[in-house]
């Protein structure tokens, strides 16, 4: 009896390894070229991820059907020409190149994509970016750059590798930024994703250029950046008070400085009471100073009413003040005749001998 019981509990312990076994049968067959042994593919051949693998170049054999591709934690370094122009992928639409330190990406790098719609370069230390690195992809729409321009400024050479795309969305998060790149707004963009950055305001110019044609829906994501609530943010939040529609976390805004007006919510405040000095905007305080003079040529009229009233009464008012004298004599009168009374000694002595 106990070793038949035992041959259920020994052939427990293979269970686990035949799992292993057949799990690469669960997995979807793969289109030609199938999943790429550095990689993995989820549920299907459609979705191809490959994490810290350390990948000095993109894999090469990967499904045609793929829509997704992720590449993590590997050391591209250099996006060479025509990366993954070795099998062409005409599917892929979504392309992660996240923390693969990458540098360098070289003319048509992304050749034999046509279809890919977004890009996602976070996390790089980009040093040079090639004037046509983006030019094997004409549908993309989203491009992802958070966190990868912090190793060497890039505006212009990204201003040449943008200038032919439409795109809609535009990431710039966490990269130190202390102005608006403007050079990087193509016509047509809709979301720019400013946040995390060094911002301490928007100038007068550079709002004027989210006026100019293309730009004017344009709508801006500025949260945790460090915002000087001081005289040169007058334009910026004037502006923000009337197009706060196109700044979606408009109202989580707020200032870092100065001290008095730390972590103070930005829509809350009027352009008018930030002060300025007089090399900032003029005379300080110069709109403060005129509303408290007319704040107090009111006090003034209302008093002058009160005194016209007042003399206008008069004689009403000196007989109010007559009775109220006569009132207020006629009470003490009665007081001192009950203190007389009180004092009287033959009513004390009465009071004292009541059997007499």
């Amino acid at each position: 009896m106990a070793r038949r019981q035992a041959r259920p509990a020994a052939s427990g312990r293979w269970l686990p390894w035949l799992g292993l076994a057949l799990l690469p049968l669960a997995v979807s067959p793969a289109a030609p070229g199938g999943c790429p042994s550095a990689c993995y593919c989820v549920a299907t051949p459609e979705l191809v991820q490959c994490r810290y693998e350390r990948l000095e170049e993109p894999p090469k054999e990967l499904p045609v059907t793929v829509h997704n591709l992720s590449i993590a934690g590997s050391n591209l370094s250099v996006l060479h020409r025509a990366a993954f122009a070795a099998r062409p992928l005409p599917d892929l639409r979504l392309l992660r190149l996240r923390h693969d330190n990458i540098q360098i990406i070289e003319d048509m790098a992304l050749q034999g994509l046509p279809a890919l719609r977004t890009l996602d370069l976070s996390h790089n230390p980009l040093l040079s970016v090639a004037a046509g690195a983006l030019a094997g992809v004409p549908l993309l729409h989203t491009l992802q750059l958070n966190q990868a321009l912090l190793a060497a400024p890039l505006e212009e050479q990204l201003a040449l590798a943008l200038r032919n795309l439409s795109l809609r969305r535009l990431e710039l998060a966490g990269n130190a930024l202390r102005a608006l790149p403007a050079a990087l707004l193509p016509a047509g963009l809709e979301e720019l994703d400013l946040r995390n950055n060094s911002l301490q305001r928007l100038t007068a110019a550079e709002l004027r250029s989210l006026e100019a044609p293309g730009l004017q829906g344009l709508r801006l994501t500025l949260g945790t950046n460090p915002l000087s609530c001081d005289c040169a943010l007058r334009p910026f939040l004037a502006w923000l008070r009337t197009a706060a529609a196109r700044v979606p976390d408009a109202h989580s805004l707020r200032c870092a400085g100065p001290p008095p007006l730390h972590r103070a919510t930005l829509l809350h405040l009027r352009p008018e009471g930030l002060a300025c000095t007089a090399a900032e905007g003029g005379e300080p305080g110069q709109l403060e100073t005129a509303s408290y003079v007319f704040f107090g040529i009111v006090l003034a009229l209302i008093g002058i009413v009160f005194l016209m009233v007042l003399y206008l009464n008069r004689r009403g008012i000196k007989r109010w003040l007559h009775n109220l004298r006569e009132a207020c004599r006629d009470q003490m009168e009665g007081y001192h005749y009950r203190y007389e009374q009180d004092a009287d000694p033959r009513r004390t002595s009465a009071i004292g001998t009541p059997g007499l």
